[in-house]
């Protein structure tokens, strides 16, 4: 079972990266600003997971700067996501404006439709 959820693993990502969308072109201002909306963002991710590759596509296409956390690399992070999150489950969106409660965002659509209401 490990070598089969592996090999679709490497395929999710080997067609992740082929088809891979292109970060719009915005002028130096605008970019500027969004990246100030965005600096308090950080999606909890695992590479291969198709849902977390869905939400990735659309921060690309956005041309969103999200930190990215691995959690299967930082297990720190993954104890962070269940500890204040609640559970282990991925994509997550950890939203924590300055001087406000922190905001756990689980599920891909719904993380899109946040994501693409910051573009608007």
């Amino acid at each position: 079972m490990f070598i089969l959820r592996w090999l679709i693993g490497r395929v999710i990502l080997l067609i992740d990266f082929m088809t891979s969308p292109k970060s719009p072109q915005r002028a130096v201002e605008e970019q500027a600003g969004l990246d100030v909306q965005t600096q308090h963002l950080s999606l909890y991710h695992l590479p291969a997971c198709p849902f977390c590759v869905k939400v990735r596509r659309e921060v690309k296409r956005n041309g969103l700067a999200i930190s990215l956390s691995n959690i299967n690399q930082n297990n720190e992070l993954r104890k962070e996501l269940v500890r204040e999150g609640g559970k282990a489950t991925v994509p997550c969106l950890r939203i924590a404006p300055e001087g406000q409660a922190v905001e756990w965002l689980y599920e891909s659509n719904d993380i899109i439709k946040y994501l693409q209401n910051m573009v608007r």
